[in-house]
């Protein structure tokens, strides 16, 4: 059974930062693309960032300069730094990985984490 489990959610004001963690376990052979998504009250499920197993980046236009991903391959993890936040920045955030167990490839996802900024 391969599970994410995130962490590092809150509540901070605008302009403030918080940093999120998202560890894989479970019998995992390998972890290509780990991203983060976000769902705000109301909104569809949104891409925030992707990095893939060689340290490729992809971010959407609105979080560009102020998050950073990355991610510790020995550690299965993946991390989002989030700096200036804004009160648009407010929903759940989801840990996203492709991961191949065994011989199987599967998407995973973890059970978010809420991050609220208030004004």
């Amino acid at each position: 059974q391969v599970q994410l489990v995130e962490s590092g959610g809150g509540l901070v004001q605008a302009g403030g930062s918080l940093r999120l963690s998202c560890a894989a376990s479970g019998s995992i052979f390998s972890i290509n693309l780990m991203g983060w998504y976000r769902q705000a009250p109301g909104k569809q499920r949104e891409l925030v960032a992707t990095i893939t197993s060689g340290g490729s980046t992809n971010y959407v236009d609105s979080v560009k300069g102020r998050f950073t991903i990355s991610r510790d391959n020995a550690k299965k993890a993946v991390y989002l730094q989030m700096n200036s936040l804004k009160p648009e920045d407010t929903a759940v955030y989801y840990c996203y990985a492709e991961v191949v167990s065994g011989i199987r490839g599967m998407s995973k996802w973890g059970q978010g984490t809420q991050v609220t900024v208030s004004p």
